[in-house]
């Protein structure tokens, strides 16, 4: 184990005696800084320590010849410092080497834990394999910066998406991140999505009234698709999401005690969804296939419907309603229970909202309900106090 002032007059004359196939000379200024010399010639700078658990460990610097010498001694003076306060360099590197692509994070983790507990990811899984893996998909996650996110989002608007799709690159990087996070995936502890703002979105609201209710019905039951009718009545009645009831199954429902179980909604527990006589009605009307277990399944594949956006484009077109989506049907619903003169806590309730703040959004259509109920009680009293 020779010592020696390293400099780069020595490397550059340092050679392997003869009989070794290679030798190690350690500097005396900097402690395990050593210069390894190979007898094809080559050499290479490392520094050698102890860890924490006393183990001897070596990580390398770079080679003499890619390297400067200059270069190769702060770097061994910077790691010479993080050991003594503690750190690992080789451990370190290590785990820099572990780190994989947003890609391979992706398929080998994070799909698999949303495909645990999501039962419908479609527009989410769209979205990923549509803009944000090929955008991101070769970066390691501790690649990924806050302007790469800012940029991805803007990009999205000047494309001419909506300020709601561009926000999902916002939102989706930065649960990817906490999902990673907590996996103890290398290179998670940064998220680049946190604190970024996203696009102010105003909330779209769109009610039917009772005349388009009836050209929409008129529409869908002349629909090419037969099961159409059945489900654009069924969500007009029940105020459920369109995938619980593309995923209902005979075995939940309780026609006799008039209820429907979803085993798991979007809030993540099992809610009871009530049956009014006219939804039981119709449910009694329903066709069924043998051996089927769907409510309303694709006649052709005995399975949930993957899309039926195409005939609810044509009925909506017939219709004359040209900016009603099929989310609006649940709207409706829970429209027509506040017109009814039913509380914010029973709308919730209905739409199995986790909490009452998401049924926020119907307030005005309850203090409407309120201000027609303060007109019929003022006007049951004759109009003459009016006058004073």
């Amino acid at each position: 184990m020779p010592k020696t002032t390293l400099d780069a007059a020595f490397v550059r004359s340092a050679t392997c005696p003869e009989g070794k196939n290679r030798i190690d000379f350690f500097d005396t200024n900097i402690r395990g800084f050593v210069l390894e010399v190979r007898t094809t010639g080559g050499s290479t700078y490392y520094l050698r320590y102890r860890d924490d658990h006393g183990r001897q460990r070596q990580h390398k610097i770079g080679d003499a010849r890619s390297i400067s010498f200059d270069k190769a001694r702060s770097a061994a003076e910077r790691l010479r410092s993080q050991v003594v306060l503690g750190e690992n360099p080789a451990e370190a590197k290590k785990i820099k080497r572990s780190i994989p692509t947003i890609a391979e994070f992706y398929s080998d983790t994070y799909l698999p834990f949303l495909q645990s507990y999501r039962r419908n990811m479609g527009s989410d899984f769209s979205f990923h394999h549509t803009h944000l893996l090929p955008r991101f998909g070769k970066k390691h996650l501790d690649q990924l910066t806050t302007q790469d996110v800012i940029d991805a989002q803007q990009s999205m608007t000047k494309a001419g998406y909506a300020p709601g799709t561009a926000n999902k690159f916002i939102v989706q990087i930065r649960y990817m991140y906490n999902v990673a996070k907590k996996h103890g995936i290398p290179g998670s502890d940064f998220n680049p999505a946190a604190g970024v703002k996203q696009y102010l979105v105003q909330g779209r609201e769109r009610f039917l009234t009772q005349e388009e209710i009836q050209r929409l019905r008129t529409a869908v039951e002349k629909s090419q698709n037969k099961q159409l009718k059945y489900i654009v009545a069924l969500l007009l009645m029940l105020g459920c999401r369109k995938s619980e009831l593309l995923n209902a199954k005979w075995e939940h429902v309780d026609l006799e005690r008039r209820t429907w179980k979803i085993p798991l909604s979007k809030s993540g527990k099992m809610r009871h969804v009530p049956l009014s006589n006219a939804a039981v009605e119709l449910l009694n009307g329903l066709p069924r296939w043998k051996g089927c277990p769907y409510v309303l399944p694709n006649p052709k594949t005995r399975k949930p419907f993957v899309d039926f956006h195409e005939p609810w484009s044509t009925a909506c077109r017939r219709a004359g309603l040209k900016d009603v989506r099929i989310h609006d049907l649940r709207h409706t619903f829970a429209s027509n229970l506040v017109n009814a003169g039913h509380s914010l806590f029973v709308v919730s309730r209905a739409l199995g909202h986790a909490n009452i703040v998401q049924t926020a959004r119907y307030s005005h259509l309850a203090d409407d309900t309120l201000l027609k109920a303060a007109d019929a009680a003022a006007s049951a009293m004759g109009n003459t106090w009016s006058s004073l």
